[in-house]
């Protein structure tokens, strides 16, 4: 076959997408937010609270998901969290995914 051209044709490809957002977004269930914005969004990867009080993670999945995963981390976040801004990086398209599910790291 054309090497990976196949999965190019719908203009869909895979992302990969690190993170990681600051604010108050430890103590407000923010992890369990994620996770199920990303399970509804049908995305894998992972979300874990850093020993500075913000949140990261890993996000896979459509390219289109990824983006609507990306804004809800910029703007929308659990119901009690105060988002003051998301960074994004190691942004690359993958052939397939690396994660089996979206979890939640301790």
């Amino acid at each position: 076959a054309g090497g990976g051209g196949a999965a190019m044709a719908d203009g869909e490809g895979l992302l990969s997408v690190d993170y990681e957002v600051f604010g108050k977004v430890q103590g407000v269930f923010f992890r369990k937010y994620t996770q199920g914005e990303a399970k509804r969004l049908g995305l894998v990867g992972w979300v874990q609270n850093t020993s500075h009080g913000t949140v990261q993670g890993q996000i896979q999945g459509p390219a289109a998901r990824v983006r609507e995963l990306q804004e809800w981390l910029r703007k929308i976040g659990s119901p009690q969290s105060r988002i003051s801004r998301a960074e994004f990086s190691n942004e690359k398209k993958i052939e397939a995914l690396e994660h089996k599910e979206f979890q939640i790291l301790k």
